[in-house]
């Protein structure tokens, strides 16, 4: 006995992968070139998906820059676009310093001038990992995106 075949085409995984210098310019690109790749995805500018994909970017990447920087080494942006979210991938290559994961995230003081970015990310991505890599780690998130299929339909 066979299983009836519906009629589904295949569903093609979208990726965009970018290597940065590991700068405060290399930071903002990063966030630019993710809007502009939802964009081209035909997720639109100011939607509260592309709005949560571009600060989890822009967190991401200040925190590779900053605590993730290794001198003369990169860092790299991964977007993919996988059937029912956007997943982010930002890894760099320092390998000593690991980030707390979900779970483990505590907010800071609240006159502290920094320590907010992670807890942006817990609270705009849907999921999210910390991952080892050699050398280095990368933290991936995922945004839902509501009506997701229409994306994939060309």
């Amino acid at each position: 006995m066979t299983a009836p075949s519906t009629p589904h085409g295949p569903i093609t995984v979208r990726v965009f992968t970018q290597r940065l210098s590991a700068t405060p310019r290399g930071a903002r690109l990063a966030r630019h070139l993710a809007l502009h790749q939802l964009a081209a995805w035909g997720v639109p500018y100011g939607t509260d998906a592309s709005d949560a994909v571009a600060a989890i970017v822009a967190e991401l990447a200040a925190n590779a820059v900053t605590h993730g920087r290794v001198p003369g080494r990169d860092f790299e942006l991964r977007l993919a676009l996988v059937p029912g979210s956007v997943r982010i991938e930002v890894a760099d290559t320092r390998t000593p310093q690991r980030p707390p994961g979900p779970g483990d995230v505590r907010p800071p003081h609240p006159l502290a001038e920094a320590g907010r970015g992670l807890v942006l990310v817990d609270a705009l991505a849907d999921r999210w990992e910390v991952l080892e890599r050699a050398p280095g780690k990368t933290v991936r998130a995922e945004v839902d995106l509501p009506g997701w299929l229409r994306l994939f339909r060309t």
